[in-house]
């Protein structure tokens, strides 16, 4: 739905209709009102009558006489013929109408008059049908609502225009020229515009009309009460017209008896009055947000009885006009006791607008089309009849001795009855309107995606993740229509559940029954929309946890799609069970997201206990694609820090290095403010900054300083020696670099700094710091107070979609590529991470991989600094003692790590060093089976393989502990789609191809500086052959360039080293392909191992069944394999170096 109901009026599909009965009402207001002023102050005075008084309701009686008449009539008309025509007809007779009043005014016939009226009245007794009965015809379901929230705005605008332009021209004198011209004019105008009003295909063709209006108006009368909620919906709107229309005809008199007041005061009730009307179908369609549902109609009319019962007693302490004469409206709105009065009346009416708009898009909506005239048709009478009783019944009071106020209280009362059976017929909408409007209040909760819940249909099974016990209330009170939620018979029992058997329909469940499944599938099959929480328990983690595959096979059983829900927020107040874990808040914003409906559609052939745990698959696979795609990615790494600030806390220490010197979010926002300061002044927005820094917290410190200044850092891999850094530098255009003279002392890159010299300036961290003074400190400290502020007030407009860092390429296999990522890049891995990976603040991160890697920069610093989890960063991963010893003494739950260093850490650490480790992730290079199970045997940890690069910044896939799968490297993440293409030789698998939110911006390339190469299409080459089962787990075969291509047939180079470390596991291998003169090309490799036999290869190459191709025509004895700081093998240092030695 558009965000506002006044789209419609931009479009031909209502705009013409409105137009046509906004004119139409206009006239009839300024018809009426203009007869009843010309008979009341001009001709009863000229001609002597003394029976004034009756005059206003013999023109009320006359005007609604013909919607007891021929009601029936129009509706049978309205849905048998087509309907624009008909209207245009209708409105041509109006000019005729219009000339009759004219010529009527003129003469002065109050007879002529009064037949017009009449006339008038017969014509919008025809009219009204049409109107209403149309209008689902072309409008869409959810625009029905604000397609009758303008209608009833019109309606009552038209009032207040009419009121004006009839009651106060037609006295002037030339106010009969004025009206007859205006309404001659009008209707005219009305006409013109009812031939734009689009065509209908007529619904009822073949009815028969029936000429007799009584057995027809019986008839229809009856028909409405076939449909329960059609005919309560009648007497409603019928009730609001007996209670309105009794404020509305009371108005005059009511200032003048009451009040002491002037007919501008009564005139001013009138518009407060319209005006409110037209102000609460307006809050009615932005708080229905389309939806058709009397959600709030029992709580609109119960404040309809307090307001009015406000105003007798507001009447009772009039502050009334003095010395005789009558209060004006400025004297009357000089007094708060009268402005009261006047607040109580427009909030009636605002009440009233919410009361009645649903209930006739309720009517309009639930009618059959072939008889939808005759039911609105059916409204108008009903409403006729109730408004002639309120004008008998008001008459007869006052007639009695009744004062006008006690007329409002008497109203007020029974208004109070209707209300409390209104309540009584819907207690489910009442409370759901309490509690809605209760959370609307204290948790602002916002709901996304309704055209989605609508999309899926009657027929459903909802799934959402569990964050706290708020959660079957807030579906309860902001998912239209009625639920039925599954509840564990345990939970059932409880006190405190038992009061909500009144309210919602709940049906309890034994897990342990076989049959309680059943009778959710019978549930579901009757057309029922049905609740489930696939998790069974409230998360104690914060994000998912185990998913049961009940609902997926209830959903499957019983032909209904899974419409997955995501409930964001609630986990953060006290209902939940993460105190201690997340920083709780009495009130936080909660928002509901809904996400398009997915069906379960599985292969007949599959059954058993197979068919579950598939369903158990795909069901997880939905809930945790869901909790990607609700996730806020688009948002720059800075906002998401800030953002972190107050969902944490400003003091939440989430930051340490080997310093020992925790850091805040509140003492890292400061630092980022003073220290980029600095920064931006020797640098230009948008400029390129090399970053040349170790894992610390200033590392840290000076990256999101570059982030918050708009600067781009290009993240330098210190260790790759001076050409290759140069290299890198040339590529993203880098003329200066950020670094320190304590780290170039301490990692003696002296060389590598002398070697740059010529192309880059070094700014030194220290030499900054000098700078900085007490006011920057100040200014500092005073931005720390309102980042938010700050941040955006600095650079407007930041674009998630920018870099956001420039990352280099490992350069194992060439010269360095920079690679581009945005913001949305980096947070969409995180996100899609944290989708599949569950984690909390209680969690701790322990990080040596260099930053400047992906997998440094993802997952061990943005993943958890932006999640709320305390980070410690380490400088080396090769400190091999070290290291254990640390994670040991920070008690950390999660570590990041390739083969090589998990091996090394392994060799060194004592058996309790990894006790408080939950998970361990490894990546960058391939992890051997002997690593595993050192692992598992020493330390009983588990390690999961993941697999990515730094293209896709850098995870795509990955292990975990609920969905692993030996050998593979885990399932794709989330919103990652995937090709894999043909490889000759290669019978299993394919060279993936990918795309994804997380796949980089482009390449920065050394042979065309700074110019941005994007990926073809979206679609990243990995260079990797991989096979993917059918149940979505990656195995790695090798880098399509680590093929060696003897006689014929494609080898994998992996497989080969695979082989070398299952003999030798505590050492290293490189195997490379090298050219071969009988058979193309042949395998040499190349290890640290002494007693790497090439027969002990053979041995185990046959004994495993693998082809003998595999076996290495030479093993070559090395001291040292080259090896990157990221741990992996470096393949060009590895070629050089078989190369020297065949030379």
């Amino acid at each position: 739905m558009s965000g506002s109901l006044f789209h419609l009026l931009k479009t031909k599909r209502f705009a013409p209709l409105f137009v046509t009965q906004f004119l139409g009402a206009f006239n009839d207001n300024v018809f009426k009102n203009a007869l009843v002023f010309l008979i009341t102050y001009k001709i009863a005075i000229d001609q002597g009558w003394d029976n004034v008084q009756v005059i206003v309701p013999l023109a009320g009686g006359i005007f609604i006489a013909p919607f007891f008449l021929f009601s029936s009539l129009a509706g049978q008309l309205s849905d048998k013929l087509e309907k624009s025509r008909l209207i245009r007809i209708i409105k041509f007779v109006e000019i005729l109408l219009m000339v009759l009043a004219s010529y009527g005014f003129y003469t002065q016939d109050v007879t002529m008059m009064m037949v017009t009226l009449f006339l008038m009245g017969s014509q919008s007794a025809f009219f009204g049908p049409l109107k209403y009965s149309i209008l689902p015809e072309h409008l869409r379901h959810d625009e029905l609502i604000g397609g009758n929230a303008l209608i009833e705005m019109g309606t009552f605008l038209s009032i207040i225009l009419g009121l004006i332009v009839g009651g106060m021209l037609i006295l002037t004198d030339s106010g009969v020229l004025i009206i007859s011209a205006t309404v001659i004019t009008v209707a005219i105008g009305g006409f013109i515009a009812s031939f734009s009003i689009p065509k209908t295909i007529p619904v009822a063709s073949d009815i028969k009309i029936n000429f007799n209006i009584v057995q027809e108006t019986w008839h229809i009368i009856q028909d409405s009460r076939t449909d329960w909620r059609i005919f309560m919906s009648i007497m409603g709107i019928s009730w609001f017209w007996f209670f309105g229309l009794t404020f509305l005809a009371q108005f005059p008199t009511f200032s003048r008896e009451v009040i002491g007041a002037d007919e501008g005061v009564g005139t001013l009730f009138n518009c407060a009055f319209s005006i409110g009307i037209g102000l609460g179908s307006y809050i009615c369609d932005r708080l229905l947000k389309g939806q058709i549902h009397a959600i709030y109609v029992p709580g609109a009319a119960i404040l309809m009885t307090l307001f009015s019962v406000d105003i007798y007693f507001a009447s009772q302490n009039i502050t009334g006009s003095t010395g005789g004469d009558l209060m004006t409206v400025t004297a009357f709105i000089s007094h708060w006791g009268n402005i009261r009065i006047l607040v109580d009346m427009v909030l009636i009416a605002v009440c009233g607008g919410i009361y009645i708009v649903p209930l006739y898009a309720i009517v309009q909506d639930r009618s059959a089309p072939a008889k939808r005239s005759r039911m609105i048709a059916s409204t108008n009478i009903i409403n006729a009849l109730f408004m002639t009783i309120s004008a008998l019944g008001s008459s007869a009071m006052i007639s009695r001795g009744f004062t006008i106020p006690e007329v409002f209280l008497t109203v007020a009362i029974m208004n109070a009855f209707v209300a409390l059976y209104i309540c009584r017929l819907l207690p489910e909408e009442l409370v759901r309107s309490i509690t809605r409007t209760m959370f609307k209040l204290f948790y602002r909760v916002e709901v996304h995606g309704l055209e989605n819940y609508r999309q899926a249909g009657k027929k459903v099974v909802i799934v959402a993740n569990h964050t706290s016990y708020l959660d079957g209330a807030l579906l309860g009170a902001f998912l239209p229509g009625r639920m039925t939620f599954a509840i564990n018979t345990y939970i059932a029992d409880k006190w405190w559940v038992k009061p909500a058997y009144a309210f919602i329909h709940l049906l309890p469940l034994d897990p342990s029954n076989p049959m309680a499944a059943k009778s959710m599938i019978d549930e579901v099959k009757k057309g029922r929309k049905v609740v489930i929480f696939p998790e069974g328990r409230l998360t104690v983690t914060g994000s998912l946890m185990k998913i049961y595959e009940g609902p997926g096979a209830i959903a499957n059983l019983s032909g209904a799609p899974i419409l997955p829900i995501k409930i964001e927020g609630a986990q953060f107040s006290p209902f939940s069970r993460l105190k201690g874990k997340l920083r709780i808040r009495l009130f936080p914003k909660i928002t509901i997201t809904i996400l398009k409906p997915v069906e379960m559609t599985l292969a007949q052939k599959v059954g058993g206990k197979e068919r579950r745990r598939i369903l158990g698959e795909k069901l997880y696979t939905v809930m945790s694609d869901m909790m990607f795609q609700t996730s806020d990615r688009h948002k720059t790494l800075f906002q998401s820090l800030l953002d972190c600030r107050v969902t944490h806390g400003g003091n939440y220490g989430v930051l340490e290095d080997v310093e020992r010197n925790p850091m805040s979010y509140n003492k890292l926002i400061l630092g980022c403010y003073v220290l980029g300061r600095h920064i931006a002044r020797r640098t230009e927005a948008r400029e390129v900054v090399g970053l040349m820094l170790p894992n610390i917290n200033g590392c840290v410190v000076t990256f999101f300083g570059l982030q918050l200044y708009d600067r781009i850092p290009a993240m330098l891999n210190f260790s790759a020696g001076a050409a290759n850094i140069k290299a890198a530098c040339t590529a993203a255009k880098v003329t200066k670099i950020l670094t320190s003279h304590r780290f170039v002392d301490k990692g003696d890159l002296h060389d590598v700094v002398a070697g740059l010299k010529d192309q880059v300036e070094f700014i030194y961290l220290e030499d900054v710091a000098r700078e900085i003074g007490p006011m920057s400190k100040l200014s500092g400290l005073i931005a720390r107070y309102f980042p938010g502020f700050f941040y955006h007030r600095m650079v407007p407009n930041r674009d998630p979609a920018d870099t956001a860092v420039v990352l280099f390429t490992s350069g194992s296999e060439g010269v360095p590529k920079g690679v581009a990522l945005s913001h949305i890049n980096l947070q969409s891995n995180r996100y899609q991470i944290a989708a599949r990976v569950d984690f909390n603040p209680s969690d701790v991160v322990f990080n040596a991989l260099p930053i400047f890697h992906c997998f440094g920069m993802t997952g061990g610093l943005l993943l958890p600094l932006l999640s709320g989890l305390k980070t410690f960063l380490y400088p080396s991963p090769l400190h091999y003692k070290i290291v254990p010893e640390l994670v040991y003494d920070t008690n950390a739950t999660i570590m990041f790590g390739t083969d090589t260093f998990l091996t090394g850490y392994a060799r060194f650490a004592n058996a309790y060093d990894f006790y408080s480790m939950r998970y361990i992730f490894a990546g960058a290079e391939r992890l051997k089976p002997e690593t595993k199970l050192a692992w598992a045997e020493k330390f009983g940890v588990r390690v999961f393989e993941g697999y990515g690069a730094t293209e896709t910044s850098p995870v795509l896939a990955v292990n975990t502990p609920m969905h692993n799968s030996r050998g593979s490297v885990g399932k794709l993440l989330p919103d990652i789609d995937y090709k894999l293409k043909a490889v000759p030789g290669i019978a299993d698998g394919g060279r993936l191809v990918v795309r994804g939110p997380n796949v980089m911006r482009g390449y920065l390339l050394v042979d065309n500086p700074g110019e941005l190469v994007p990926p073809e299409g979206g679609w990243y080459d990995t260079g990797d052959i991989v096979e993917i089962d059918d149940e979505g787990y990656v195995t790695i075969k090798g880098r399509a360039k680590r093929f060696a291509k003897i006689a014929g047939e494609m080898v994998s180079l992996a497989a080969a080293e695979a082989v070398a470390a299952s003999l030798w596991p505590d050492n290293l291998h490189a195997a490379v392909a090298m050219p071969d003169d009988k058979k193309g090309e042949q395998i040499i490799l190349l290890t640290d191992c002494k007693e790497a036999e090439r027969s002990i290869m053979s041995q185990r190459i046959k004994a495993e069944g693998l082809p003998d191709l595999m076996l290495p025509k030479t093993i070559q004895k090395v001291e040292q394999v080259p090896v990157l700081a990221t741990g992996k093998i470096d393949h060009v240092g590895v070629c050089r170096l078989v190369e020297g030695k065949l030379l």
